[in-house]
Parts: C-alpha cells; sequence; structure tokens
C-alpha cells in the first residue's frame, strides 16, 4: 500500500504548473497563511469568472437548437 506522501506527490505531479509571472503577480512579499488563503480564493474566483465568461460567449454554448 502506497504512503499518503507518495500518493500526495502523485496527485500534485498531475496539476498543471503555472507560470512564475503568474504566481509573482499574487505575492506580496512575505506571506502569512491567512495572506496565501486569500490568493488562493482570489485566484479561484477569476478562473470560475472566466470559465463562466467563456461558456456564456461560447457559440458552442449559446447557439440557438
Amino acid at each position: 500500500m502506497p504512503s499518503r506522501a507518495k500518493k500526495l506527490e502523485r496527485d500534485v505531479s498531475k496539476l498543471p504548473s503555472i507560470p512564475k509571472e503568474l504566481v509573482e503577480q499574487f505575492l506580496t512579499g512575505a506571506m502569512t497563511g491567512e495572506a496565501i488563503h486569500a490568493a488562493g480564493l482570489a485566484f479561484k474566483q477569476a478562473l470560475i469568472e472566466a470559465s463562466l465568461f467563456a461558456i456564456l460567449y461560447d457559440d458552442r454554448f449559446t447557439a440557438a437548437g
């Protein structure tokens, strides 16, 4: 049975990489756990909003019939 650390390592390796430039936009210097959490929530919200916007204005989803 694989250890939790090995499973977590496999799961993390499946995640898409995030460009360093994008990460730097969220960094505000040394960050507390609370600041890291807030940045993560802001990124998640922006990603969801962009996805919903794409769906609303994608012809495959808005075409009648």
